[in-house]
């Protein structure tokens, strides 16, 4: 396992009705998405705004919370746009890495209000959970819980976990018994005791987001964590994989504008596009990350609906990233 170890807006915005400074220009956006992922983000978001706009969107990858600060530290500034993951928002924020959102230009009132920070956007919602083969688990005989998980002689057969402490030390201490609401602050000795025992059983370490479905429709093992917009991609397709949704971690998708970046007028109008419920609804659809206006679900078919976290917020539990900015 790994060790975890100021710009004026109005100067930078364009004159309205002026083409003539919009041609040729390119919003950067960096991210860590690729495949299916990517291409629901370009489908829901990208593709629209570069019609509307006429402002060509560049994807590049990964994110790198390093050289976020190295870049605006320096002054040289490469993004417009960056996703980011929930311990860096909350460290970018504190080192005032990044702009602030501008809620007249990005519509959140209808996003849930601890979903409106000052300075990070929220996309999107999704969760680690069980996916499993439902040719060996077969009328509801997968394992429900992490205490399920850890149950090799009731639920035989080769398993995959993250090759991270994030999820697995929470899934450890579920399993021992821990309450959801007395999670943190992480006892590790208690949660990596757990983990020792389920180790032998894990035949792979996944590193990559697409891993644990490609290892499911493999065969390669029967049980994997995973994120569930991974294991909806193969679903949707005919794959011979179902989810747990219960005891699943929650986390949220987080996009920033670095400070000092070169289009900040454009980038706010890109967060503002990604906070329509209709292209929230595409990208819910497209991949099971719904996003966090609450009038986007309206606009997403019932079909859909069981696949999207959201629909078992109760029977879930959120990841802690502010304990994680402080423990990391």
């Amino acid at each position: 396992m790994n060790k975890w170890g100021r710009n004026d807006q109005e100067d930078r915005r364009p004159a309205r009705g002026n083409d003539d400074r919009r041609r040729g220009r390119a919003c950067r956006r960096q991210g860590v998405r690729a495949g299916a992922a990517q291409g629901a983000m370009r489908k829901a978001f990208f593709a629209g705004y570069e019609k509307k706009y006429g402002i060509r969107v560049v994807e590049t990858s990964p994110a790198d919370f390093g050289k976020l600060r190295a870049m605006v530290d320096s002054g040289n500034v490469e993004w417009d746009v960056t996703e980011i993951g929930g311990q860096d928002a909350i460290r970018a924020t504190e080192m005032k890495l990044v702009e602030k959102i501008d809620d007249k230009l990005v519509d959140r009132s209808k996003y849930p209000e601890k979903a409106r920070s000052p300075y990070v956007f929220a996309s999107s919602v999704y969760t680690t959970i069980i996916g499993y083969r439902t040719d060996v688990f077969k009328g509801g005989t997968h394992p429900k819980s992490w205490a399920d998980w850890w149950d090799v002689k009731k639920f035989p057969g080769a398993r995959s976990m993250r090759d991270h402490p994030t999820d697995n030390l929470e899934f450890a201490l579920l399993a021992d018994g821990v309450p959801v609401d007395k999670i943190y602050p992480i006892d590790f000795d208690r949660a990596f005791k757990k983990l020792d025992q389920i180790k032998p059983h894990v035949a792979v370490w996944w590193a990559t987001g697409q891993q644990p479905a490609q290892l499911l429709l493999d065969k390669e093992v029967v049980l994997a964590t995973g994120w569930n917009g991974r294991f909806y991609d193969l679903i949707k397709k005919g794959g011979p994989i179902e989810i747990e949704w219960n005891q699943g971690a929650l986390k949220q998708g987080s996009f920033v504008i670095p400070r000092g970046a070169k289009n900040v007028y454009w980038a706010q109008k890109m967060l503002a596009e990604m906070s329509v419920p209709q292209q929230q609804a595409i990208y819910a659809t497209e991949l099971g990350y719904p996003g966090l206006n609450l009038e986007a679900l309206n606009y997403v078919d019932a079909k859909v609906k069981p696949y999207l976290p959201t629909q078992y917020i109760d029977k879930q539990f959120w990841i802690d990233d502010s304990w994680y900015a402080a423990n990391g």
